[in-house]
């Protein structure tokens, strides 16, 4: 026995029980055990000039300005992007993903991109399982490339795809068809056309390695392939019937000729929202079907909106749309989506291992856990929170509730989404006494700010306000504690900025230009409530920490010191209010 758990081999396995004791926390001196906490996560919503294209400052939200103007010394910004949530440099935007892993592990693990980039760069990507799995594809058949055509860095990157497709040349791959996904929404709207030029400048480098390589299909991303958490399996066929079956309501004889005809048939056609469309050779077939025996390789790094995608062409049980004919084939993910659905069952670089997340360390410590958002949302308060992990610690002290999302219609046209009945279902909960710790994602920020509708992301931060108000009152009531915080920006910067001024860009044409990604900004984290032991306030001597540090703030909150190795709390007491 050694570190306080019980080590053996079993077939040729280490084996490790460990003791209950190592999940055992220490109590803290102040803050008391059986406070009721209420965990309050605004996706998107940062810390910007405040100034007319700032849709959170345009906002009333009179509960918000509240609290940053009575406590300031309960009121901080934290870091949300780059390297404080383990993406490669400070230019990466923070995502939902690895905000939620990093507020609920306690931890900074190295996520999607950053993974990617050493496997590429170090060669370990064509070393691994996965890799050698799709290889058998590349002598006589079709090595084909699915996901979003960007450089947006939160759910793929154009550069990787770039390197994968020359990789696969060098090492013998001879046809490879590429199936893209427009992004306009992690990127600038109408840059579609810049990606398309940049990748058939790659293909073109690649066909002079002796590798026939082009264009096969594409579609905007909100309307093809990658919806997510089971809204919408219709949008995975619409990707499913043009990439497998080569069927599209649309055909062109080139991406590019698709985006410039598509655009002038609907001129307000975003780049996200392009329908379907096929790739057709001068005999009218389309040039690349997926087929038995070829090797598909989605290559997006992130796993929410590669789901569903992946049980269609990974599961052999499949009942969301008729797929037809299934053909043979070899299937890889760039990284595995979902380990505890084992999908897709062969990846080309592995996941990072998240353990001993503040879930589970709450389960262990007693804590009862309630967990709320609405469909387009609900993984991240729950699986993302939980290191990638999905279901319950405990299906006895955990409770998980999903707030079906409205159905399609975009999220502008009812930027009010799912936030009151949230707050309303959060407000039962703690005041029903069942739980200790309730959870909550509203997703206004986010989802509305996606769209690039000013208007309607106004509305939308008004509504998270009101939502807001409605779970501190239900704190007040119980004499609770709340923690306030975001994943990362958006809807606090609605124009692409001068980085160094700050002032919006203007372009030729005299006009700004509407911003409808993530942001670097940094999110605003709020303590208070009732139950708050007197003297808590915010530490002076941590101004560069990130979402990591939260985890060990609500623990203490639940009257615990938190793991050794979690990043350290917020908080700190004035010894003469102890």
């Amino acid at each position: 026995m050694t570190g306080g758990g019980l080590n053996f081999e079993l077939r040729g396995k280490k084996i490790t029980f460990e003791h209950p004791h190592r999940w055992k926390l220490r109590h803290h001196p102040v803050m008391r055990r059986g406070k009721r906490v209420m965990i309050i996560i605004l996706d998107g919503w940062g810390e910007q000039i405040a100034d007319e294209y700032n849709g959170i400052h345009v906002a009333a939200t009179p509960t918000m300005d509240e609290l940053k103007k009575t406590a300031p010394d309960r009121w901080r910004l934290l870091r949300a992007h780059g390297l404080s949530v383990g993406l490669p440099s400070w230019e990466d935007m923070g995502n939902s993903e690895v905000g939620h892993n990093a507020l609920g592990a306690g931890r900074i693990f190295t996520q999607g991109a950053g993974l990617v980039d050493v496997a590429l760069s170090s060669g370990k990507l064509y070393e691994g399982a996965g890799f050698k799995y799709i290889m058998s594809a590349f002598a006589k058949n079709t090595v084909h490339f699915m996901g979003l055509l960007s450089d947006g860095g939160v759910h793929s990157r154009s550069d990787q795809l770039s390197l994968l497709m020359k990789g696969c040349a060098e090492r013998g791959a001879k046809r490879m068809r590429v199936h893209i996904l427009l992004d306009g929404r992690d990127v600038a709207p109408g840059s579609a056309p810049k990606y398309i030029d940049i990748l058939e400048k790659d293909l073109a480098g690649i066909r002079k390695m002796g590798c026939d390589a082009m264009i096969a299909s594409g579609g905007g991303r909100m309307a093809v392939t990658m919806d997510r958490y089971e809204n919408d399996w219709g949008v995975v066929k619409k990707g499913w019937d043009a990439q497998v079956k080569g069927e599209a309501p649309h055909k062109f004889p080139t991406a590019g000729d698709a985006l410039k005809k598509l655009k002038e048939a609907d001129a307000k056609l975003d780049d996200q929202y392009f329908p379907p469309f096929v790739i057709v050779g001068s005999d009218g077939k389309p040039v690349g079907p997926i087929l038995d025996n070829d090797a598909v390789v989605s290559f997006n790094f992130r796993a929410d909106r590669m789901v569903m995608a992946a049980k269609a062409f990974d599961l052999e049980k499949f009942d969301k749309f008729d797929r037809g004919k299934m053909p043979k084939i070899k299937y890889a993910g760039m990284l595995q989506y979902d380990a505890d659905l084992d999908l897709p069952k062969h990846f080309l670089v592995a996941p990072p291992l998240i353990e001993k997340t503040s879930g589970e360390y709450l389960v262990h410590n007693y804590v009862r856990t309630w967990a709320c958002s609405e469909t387009v949302k609900f993984g991240h308060v729950t699986f993302v929170w939980n290191g990638n992990r999905s279901g319950m610690f405990s299906s006895s002290l955990e409770k998980y509730v999903e707030i079906p999302s409205d159905k399609g219609i975009a999220f502008n046209e009812k930027p009010e989404m799912k936030a009151i009945a949230i707050a309303e279902k959060a407000k039962e909960a703690l005041l029903s006494g069942k739980f200790d710790h309730v959870r909550v994602n509203i997703a206004n920020g986010d989802m509305v700010g996606h769209t690039g509708d000013p208007k309607a992301t106004v509305i939308g931060c008004e509504t998270v306000d009101k939502a807001v108000k409605i779970m501190l009152d239900a704190v007040e009531e119980v004499k609770g504690i709340f923690l306030i915080t975001a994943d990362h920006g958006n809807a606090e910067d609605m124009v692409k900025r001068n980085l160094k001024t700050g002032k919006p860009v203007v372009n030729k044409q005299g006009k700004t230009e509407v911003l409808t990604s993530h942001t670097c900004n940094p999110v605003p984290c709020i303590i208070g409530g009732p139950g708050l032991a007197k003297g808590v306030r915010f530490r002076k001597d941590l101004p560069e920490a990130g979402l990591a540090n939260v985890a060990s703030t609500f623990i203490n909150f639940h009257g615990f010191h938190a793991p050794w190795d979690y990043e350290p709390t917020l908080v700190e007491y004035d010894e003469k209010e102890k």
